[in-house]
């Protein structure tokens, strides 16, 4: 395997690194249980790139490295460790010697561990996987879950009595088929429906999606979100729930109408009549919805996405463990349920991947409510909706999240996030910059972020971007 010296002077000039590509300066000397550890974790990603000899902060340059002098040594090494292949190659540059550790994929259905971690990135660091996701790598090769049937042997007046095919039809703004064949072989190609012999079968991604009964098709009622709205700020009490029967798509609209029904609002003087404002925006609240039906582990049993209202708070929350590091949730995206969330795209429900959370941070700036905060507990991922404080009610927490995620927002719209954008972001005159600094040194000192040039020496002039960037 050789790379040339262009090739790599390509990966360096990569906005980031990312879990295919690591880069580390080790000029002199590398630890080789960290080398055991990247395999490992580059590995159980898809495979990658291990780069030795060049700076990992931009921007990038060959620093030449004396570590690992024989390369076939250390493959031998990887080898005996770790019991798979590594191939380990030496490159020449202008500007010193560069060690390249090409790391190959993971087998489907395997993952790899280093005394007993199974390991990958989160970030710049190295994490354990979490239990839902070495349950996802260990079910590959198996049937997909969605294409499992929730229901066999049904014939054709069974399909469109059970799942709702107008709704599908009128989301992917296609006319209606004249006739029941035709309707049938849509559904099928959409992977809705399959034909066994004379039959049919329901799959569940068709019940989950389109069913007009949950509780029909495989037990799929427990798979329907709840909506539970409480008195006050606690649990203690509780009003009565409206089940959800309906299928994820069928539903959708009318789930998000409901929710917004729940949410308490507030009387606002414009310039001529009082108006009521919900307290969170629609659209923060349709894309959190989308992205817990989305992000759901299905694996769970007796879980399903809960929708919390609270007089000063809305809690949207999930079954699982997300794949990547909430920090990322702006930038990056990966689903657990492609299948699913390929559809809900096409449907409409959902935004393009990864920029649903992008609307629902700068709807929260729009709105000047708190940041929301995405918190993952053992087997729940949560995202909590604030009601509008002021930036003097708010605690550390909230204004270092609240700069944070202007940062990243600011980010991947290719600016910088400065005093003057941050003021903005909450609203603050002028004369309140010394608000904004402090804040802006409590995030740099949580390590949250990071700036952007930091030879520059004018307070005025001075930009910021996230720890990772």
């Amino acid at each position: 395997m050789s790379t040339t010296i262009q090739e790599l002077e390509r990966w360096m000039s990569t906005p980031r690194e990312s879990e295919h590509l690591e880069f580390k300066e080790a000029k002199n000397q590398y630890d080789l249980t960290k080398v055991y550890r990247y395999c490992v974790a580059l590995a159980n990603e898809g495979g990658g790139k291990l780069v030795l000899g060049i700076s990992d902060r931009a921007p990038r340059q060959v620093v030449g490295t004396a570590a690992f002098p024989q390369a076939a040594d250390l493959a031998s090494k990887i080898f005996i460790k770790l019991r798979f292949r590594v191939d380990v190659e030496e490159l020449m540059h202008p500007a010193g010697r560069v060690v390249i550790l090409h790391i190959p994929p993971r087998p489907a259905g395997t993952a790899y561990q280093f005394e007993g971690a199974y390991l990958m990135r989160s970030t710049d660091d190295l994490v354990p996987m979490t239990e839902d996701r070495l349950r996802a790598i260990f079910q590959e090769g198996q049937p997909d879950w969605f294409a499992q049937p929730a229901l066999a042997g049904c014939g054709a007046d069974d399909v469109v009595r059970l799942l709702d095919t107008q709704t599908y039809f009128d989301l992917l703004r296609l006319p209606y088929p004249g006739t029941r064949e035709a309707v049938l072989d849509r559904l099928a190609r959409g992977k809705l429906i399959g034909r066994i012999g004379d039959g049919w079968t329901i799959t569940r991604l068709g019940a989950l999606l389109f069913a007009k009964k949950l509780d029909e098709l495989d037990h799929l009622a427990r798979k329907a979100p709840r909506v539970v709205v409480y008195e006050g700020t606690g649990k203690l009490k509780a009003r009565p729930e409206v089940p959800r029967t309906k299928g994820y798509a069928a539903d959708f609209q009318g789930l998000i109408e409901f929710i917004n029904a729940q949410i308490p609002a507030n009387e606002v003087i414009g310039q001529a009549l009082r108006q009521e404002v919900k307290m969170f925006p629609e659209v923060a609240v349709r894309e959190l919805v989308a992205n817990a039906l989305i992000h759901q582990d299905f694996t769970e049993s007796g879980a399903s996405v809960m929708v919390e209202i609270y007089a000063d708070r809305m809690e949207i929350s999930n079954p699982g463990q997300p794949f990547i590091s909430p920090d990322r949730f702006i930038d990056e995206y990966q689903s657990r349920n492609e299948s699913l969330a390929d559809l809900m795209r096409r449907l409409g429900i959902c935004e393009e991947k990864g920029s649903g959370i992008d609307k629902v941070v700068q709807a929260s700036e729009v709105f000047q409510l708190p940041a929301p905060d995405f918190r993952v507990s053992e087997r729940r991922t949560t995202a909590v909706l604030f009601a509008h404080k002021e930036v003097d009610d708010m605690d550390g927490n909230d204004r270092v999240r609240a700069c944070y995620q202007h940062c990243c927002l600011r980010y991947v719209t290719n600016e910088r996030m400065t005093n003057q954008s941050l003021r903005a972001r909450f609203k603050l005159p002028e004369k309140r910059a010394e608000t904004v600094s402090r804040i802006i040194r409590e995030s740099v000192a949580a390590g949250k972020i990071k700036l952007a040039d930091p030879s520059a020496t004018s307070m005025r002039y001075r930009s910021y971007l996230p720890f990772w960037a």
